[in-house]
């Protein structure tokens, strides 16, 4: 196998990947008029647990989000009344980011709706299938927070000529 034809499968993946992300995007906003961020941060706040809040730093954490792209989902769910934003018991700095009743009666209408999107969109897998396909993304999730490029010592590596 040419050296070419070995990077053309993780070009082919990564690229597979970000189409995947940009299809998920897509058909959440149509079919549930929310983003797929919006409904991650509902998600988050609607686990067992968390009924008294999260703290802003720890969302962002736990959602892989900068914090500039969670302040402005987190405005829009401000504005419709499903979240509210609270300061810490502990540190008057920090806030505390809460799911509001109203929001969460809203997460809750979306959950007939989120299961038929699972069912649509895992129609041609298996459980093992679906088993598989979470434990490869949680590999590529370890490997990609590892990623540290050197820069001379890429500038080492030999052509590919």
């Amino acid at each position: 196998m040419t050296d070419n034809h070995s990077k053309a499968i993780p070009n082919r993946l990564f690229f597979r990947l970000f189409q995947t992300g940009n299809v998920l995007q897509r058909q959440v906003q149509k079919e549930m008029g929310v983003s797929t961020v919006q409904w991650a941060v509902l998600g988050a706040l609607s686990r067992p647990g968390y009924e008294n809040g999260i703290s802003f730093n720890e969302l962002t954490e736990y959602l892989i989000v900068s914090r500039q792209n969670l302040d402005g989902v987190l405005k829009r769910l401000e504005r419709d009344n499903h979240v509210v934003r609270i300061a810490h018991p502990q540190d008057g700095r920090a806030r505390l980011v809460l799911l509001t009743a109203q929001g969460l009666a809203f997460w809750e209408s979306l959950q007939p709706k989120i299961d038929e999107f699972y069912r649509q969109a895992l129609a041609s897998f298996g459980f093992d299938d679906e088993v598989s396909l979470l434990h490869y993304l949680n590999k590529l999730n370890a490997d990609l927070a590892k990623v540290e490029i050197d820069p001379e010592q890429v500038a080492l590596e030999p052509d590919d000529a």
